[in-house]
């Protein structure tokens, strides 16, 4: 890109959807600037994985870091606090670090923001860490000028130690692996835009916003994990085509045995919206050696997340970096959603 090309570029919600228009600017932006070998790193920013492993004497420590901004701050099933502290743990859990050591938080707070409200986050950032079975031990905080940033937002940074030494990469995926969600998908960004818009929806509706760490640890010591990742910006969708990509195999997906709920879907066919396309953020995919399959979805339903496991699919040698859905009635591709559909949902 030109010099004047590129000062005439301006960011745009899709920069930061998750989806092409982001990996664009990491691969074109960052990775350059960041991505080189340094002493004693194992899995570096050009991954683009959910973290980076360091090898620090004979420990491998995972390192993850995530800023979080939502609307409304509170939400059916958690508020930005749990959120925060849960897209962080999870980060390190489908990384492999299932224990994590530390969080940091920084809090950056508009002027005007209630006391009571920002404790209130601040209790569900507690209960979060102790659900997880870490802690916030250092952070900062930062207060705007009212209109300068939209009530709160909040960074958290993760550490964790891989108990095996050996991360699990988003790609790892080879054909004959089944590939495995843990819950329904679709649970968090259908529920916020239901609550922002202020929709009236039969039905229950609740974010799945949780700690993944215990149901991840579960799935690693019930099987072979070859493959992990979370379902976060642009959804299962997104997760699919970028670990089918990255592995540079194919994936299959029956439509019928991905678990969805029946609140969700009728929302989101109301509203125009593929459930398979919004966050979730307490659900994970997996890919996992079919010969343990069954095994580690039994784990994950012996867990209080995880009770509607199910596989889903496989990777497959054919149509290498894309993702064929069999509907029952016939197949197609299943592609990413371009843009941000959903702007601050995580």
């Amino acid at each position: 890109m030109s010099d004047d090309a590129r000062d005439e570029e301006t960011v745009t919600v899709a920069h930061g959807g998750g989806t092409g228009r982001t990996r664009d600017f990491l691969e074109d932006s960052v990775v350059p600037r960041f991505g080189g070998d340094a002493d004693g790193l194992a899995v570096g920013l050009d991954a683009l994985d959910d973290g980076a492993v360091h090898e620090i004497g004979d420990r491998s420590v995972v390192v993850t870091t995530d800023s979080h901004v939502v609307s409304p701050l509170s939400f059916p099933g958690g508020d930005i606090g749990r959120l925060a502290v849960s897209g962080t743990v999870n980060d390190l859990a489908v990384m492999g670090a299932t224990e994590p050591l530390s969080l940091t938080c920084s809090l950056v707070v508009e002027e005007g923001v209630s006391v009571g409200l920002l404790e209130d986050v601040l209790d569900s950032m507690q209960a979060a860490c102790e659900a997880a079975g870490c802690a916030v031990t250092t952070g900062d905080t930062k207060v705007m000028g009212s209109g300068d940033v939209d009530g709160v937002v909040i960074n958290t940074t993760g550490v964790g130690v891989l108990p095996q030494g050996e991360h699990v990469p988003d790609a790892g995926l080879s054909p004959g692996d089944k590939l495995v969600v843990s819950g329904p998908v679709g649970d968090h960004g259908i529920t916020l835009l239901a609550e922002r818009e202020g929709f009236d929806i039969e039905g229950d509706l609740t974010s799945d916003v949780a700690p993944v760490n215990d149901l991840v640890a579960a799935a690693l010591d019930a099987g072979t994990v070859t493959a992990m990742t979370d379902p976060t910006r642009g959804g299962l969708s997104t997760a699919l085509n970028e670990m089918a990509r990255k592995a540079d195999v194919g994936a299959l997906v029956d439509e019928t045995a991905v678990p969805v709920r029946d609140s969700v879907a009728a929302t989101g066919e109301l509203l125009g919206i593929d459930p398979f396309d919004v966050a979730n953020e307490g659900t994970v995919v997996f890919g996992v050696d079919a010969a343990t399959a069954d095994a580690v979805v039994d784990a994950l339903r012996a867990t209080p997340l995880g009770a509607d496991a199910a596989v889903v699919g496989e990777a497959v040698a054919e149509h290498t970096g894309r993702v064929v859905l069999d509907t029952g009635f016939g197949r197609r591709y299943l592609s990413e959603p371009e843009g941000e559909q959903l702007p601050r949902i995580c």
